[in-house]
């Protein structure tokens, strides 16, 4: 008897498991198109991991009963929310839109509280490795900040895990920060790696 439904074509595609999340300071790599950042810079281990890109668009409809003619897009969004275990200083303070790159040490150093100011650009790339262990997924914000409510939630026999939205932000060369090599992907973009070198040109069409 046949096969019927939604047979795998190919397992490789197939996703399971984590992103790695790894996070620099958006200026320091704003001129790179392909993933830069070291495994140093990985946030540690996660809970979740979850990439939304939307859009919304305007239909423009005529006639009585009214049917669309049309659809225009008006704004498009990106952003990678991810839940963390490891309570170090840089990673909370990543959370709550801080400069990170100061605190090194896992278990040395302070947050203040009650002196809130404008997110800090970020670079975030997240690294999916499918179950092959070969074929790679990478999501890339060459500008971007945290815009979360930090919650540390401690239980008896579970590890905390703190959630936080990674927002995409513009780094085209319109913008100060920016650079030329965005502006035809403004907001980053997702690439695949079948395992050999990537390119690290800064001509892309992608």
């Amino acid at each position: 008897m046949a096969r019927t439904g939604p047979v795998t074509k190919d397992s490789t595609t197939v996703a399971l498991g984590l992103a790695q999340i790894r996070i620099g300071l958006s200026s320091t790599y704003i001129g790179q198109v392909a993933p830069i950042l070291l495994a140093a810079a990985s946030i540690g281990a996660l809970a979740s991991t979850k990439f939304t890109g939307g859009s919304e668009y305007f239909k423009l409809e005529s006639g009585f009963p009214m049917l669309e003619d049309a659809v225009f897009p008006l704004r498009e969004m990106a952003a990678l929310e991810c839940a963390f275990k490891e309570i170090t200083p840089y990673n909370l303070a990543m959370a709550r839109g801080l400069d990170p790159s100061a605190l090194t040490d896992e278990h040395v150093g302070s947050i203040n509280l009650g002196v809130i100011s404008s997110p800090v650009s970020l670079r975030m790339e997240a690294i999916y490795t499918y179950p092959d262990g070969t074929n790679k997924m990478y999501i890339i914000f060459p500008r971007c900040q945290v815009v979360s409510v930090t919650e540390l939630e401690f239980a008896a026999e579970e590890p905390a895990a703190v959630t936080i939205m990674i927002e995409a932000k513009r780094a085209d060369s319109e913008i100060v920060g920016g650079d030329g090599i965005w502006d035809s992907k403004p907001l980053g973009r997702i690439l695949w790696d079948d395992g050999s070198t990537l390119t690290t040109t800064t001509t892309t069409t992608s």
